[in-house]
């Protein structure tokens, strides 16, 4: 019966995950036009990284073998980087409150088709693991009836 809490527990950290993603894309497309931030930049895309959870080294998971049966595994967000590979899009608007000394405004490096495609992409992953969770249960209730009988 573990087995079927070990899906469980992959399937909802995937759920989490990709909601947590969600929210950093949606947070980019917020700030698709923020021409300046508290620290007076323009605002930078933030890119989540995934990592497998509770991974160890070899040594480290010999010496936690007891601890590593209550565990967790599946997916954790290892962090939220600045996109620093994409340049910023520079557009001519010397009205605009901030414009460098030759009129450019420097908008931040935000592609709302890029977004989108995320956006689907998080969704879609976040309903696969939903659908797998679902079925977890279901076999898990199947697997009980049969006990009953």
């Amino acid at each position: 019966m573990s087995d079927i809490f070990t899906s469980f527990n992959i399937n909802s950290s995937g759920m989490t995950a990709q909601r947590y993603r969600m929210d950093i894309i949606s947070q980019n497309i917020a700030n698709a036009n923020t021409t300046r931030t508290e620290d007076g930049t323009p605002y930078r895309r933030k890119v989540v990284t995934f990592a497998e959870k509770n991974s160890q080294t070899p040594f480290s998971n010999v010496l936690n073998t007891a601890t590593d049966r209550y565990s967790g595994t599946g997916v954790k967000v290892n962090g939220v980087y600045d996109d620093t590979w994409t340049d910023m899009v520079k557009a001519y608007d010397p009205s605009h409150p901030d414009a460098d000394e030759d009129g450019y405004v420097s908008y931040p490096n935000v592609n709302i088709v890029t977004e989108m495609t995320n956006m689907i992409d998080a969704s879609r992953a976040y309903e696969a693991n939903a659908t797998a969770f679902t079925a977890s249960k279901s076999m898990a209730l199947k697997g009980l009836e049969m006990g009953k009988g």
